[in-house]
């Protein structure tokens, strides 16, 4: 069973920077991709970043492109999501999410594990 846990949201001001960790236990993550997602309020669940442990590898939702940057540290089964320029609209649960595949796919169906999510709030 894996287990992930974020932490690091919070309220910031437009403009403003936050980096979200994602702790991963339970198995072997030197293979298989994981991502970050977010969901606003009234919205679906969104696709934002992920990347492929074994070489780096990393894809972004449009949206967040230039802004955000994910990274990780393979030795803390560690994720992580600098967010940079935050806008309103940026503001959503944000989850992290780990999948066994090695395609950078976007869909939420490809992830087979979650974390329970952070808050992050983005005033005007």
């Amino acid at each position: 069973q894996v287990q992930l846990e974020e932490s690091g949201g919070g309220l910031v001001q437009a403009g403003g920077s936050l980096r979200l960790s994602c702790a991963a236990s339970g198995r072997s993550f030197s293979s298989g991709i994981m991502g970050w997602f977010r969901q606003a309020p009234g919205r679906e669940r969104e696709f934002v970043a992920s990347r492929r442990w074994i070489d780096g590898a990393t894809r972004y939702a449009d949206s967040v492109k230039d802004r955000f940057t994910i990274n990780g540290d393979n030795t803390k089964n560690t994720l992580y999501l600098q967010m940079n320029s935050l806008k309103p609209e940026d503001t959503a649960i944000y989850y992290c999410a780990a999948s066994r595949g090695i395609a950078l796919v976007t869909s939420t169906a490809r992830f087979d594990s979650w974390g329970q999510g952070t808050q992050v709030t983005v005033s005007a």
